[in-house]
């Protein structure tokens, strides 16, 4: 309800003409000091908005007079990180994997440069903290195909496994013997069970026995005699309990029906040298890697 406007009797103030109830509303100003901040903050909005990026157009924004931007920072940030760190880069570009283990400093650095590379790069496939999964190897333990040593590290990280955009790519290939009958079910059945049993697998002791003929024909060229594996060929070790696939039974005589087989990037594509050394150096200390010259177990 609008009423006339008038002073109010016991404050002296004009109100409004707004009467609800009874009750007038006063035109009180509001305080100087409040008003000058209020037309403060709007002159700085202003400014702000001439000075930096701020208005929406259809495809960027209004650039702002400066000619500031938070990419532009950004760029700027890395490219100074990046000069602060090329004195050490290029120590390790040059340097062995061997010799960057022998500087506690560099080691230092590689090592954090590694963790950062491989959360970005290596995560997808062996996980956040390098246990792998079913197909793709666990980097903590001390079961490697190629060698665990820092220089086979790198090798493998450098080249890859299966890659052929690579002609240096670690390579090895288990044949079908089930898929391309090489051997019979039961000949495959037999190796199985005693494939099985080289781990401690509970297996069919009859089946063992003739299993062993057949893995000594077929097998142990790669694997060993004695089912240890060799890394000249990439080849498991049968004996560690380790499975790549799988560890049953029936995962065993899958993958010598038909092997699955990984294939691992070669790195050198992608990243340079300095990084993947940083990489080596990193899967190195997760606490599987085995000291420079390591031999074949």
């Amino acid at each position: 309800m609008v009423t006339k406007i008038e002073k109010d009797e016991i404050s002296g103030t004009p109100t409004t003409g707004h009467e609800w109830d009874g009750i007038r509303e006063l035109n009180t100003p509001l305080p100087r000091w409040w008003l000058y901040t209020f037309y403060g903050t709007v002159i700085w909005g202003l400014a702000y908005t001439i000075a930096y990026p701020a208005w929406p157009l259809l495809n960027s924004a209004t650039p702002g007079i400066l000619g500031w931007s938070s990419r532009g920072a950004l760029e700027e940030q890395v490219t100074a990180a990046r000069a602060a760190q090329q004195a050490n880069l290029d120590k390790i570009a040059a340097m062995s994997v061997d010799d960057i283990l022998k500087d506690p400093q560099l080691l230092a650095f590689a090592q954090a440069g590694g963790a950062a590379a491989f959360k970005v790069n290596c995560v997808q496939c062996h996980g956040s903290g390098a246990a792998g999964g079913v197909g793709y190897p666990n980097l903590n333990d001390d079961d490697w195909l190629w060698g665990g040593t820092p220089d086979a590290l790198y090798t493998t990280l450098r080249n890859g496994i299966r890659y052929t955009a690579n002609a240096d790519t670690r390579d090895s290939q288990m044949p079908s013997f089930g898929a391309d009958a090489i051997l019979t079910p039961e000949q495959i059945d037999d190796v199985a069970n005693y494939a099985f049993s080289l781990s401690g697998g509970k297996a069919d002791a009859a089946k063992v026995e003739a299993g062993k003929s057949v893995f000594a024909e077929n097998c142990a060229s790669c694997h060993g005699e004695d089912g240890k594996g060799g890394r000249d060929f990439g080849a498991p070790n049968l004996t560690d309990g380790i499975w790549l696939y799988g560890g049953s039974l029936d995962q065993v005589k899958a993958q010598i029906v038909k092997p699955r087989m990984g294939v691992m990037p070669a790195w050198s594509h992608r990243l340079d040298d300095a990084t993947i050394k940083e990489l080596a150096v990193y899967v190195h200390s997760l606490g599987g890697g085995e000291a420079a010259g390591a031999t074949t177990q």
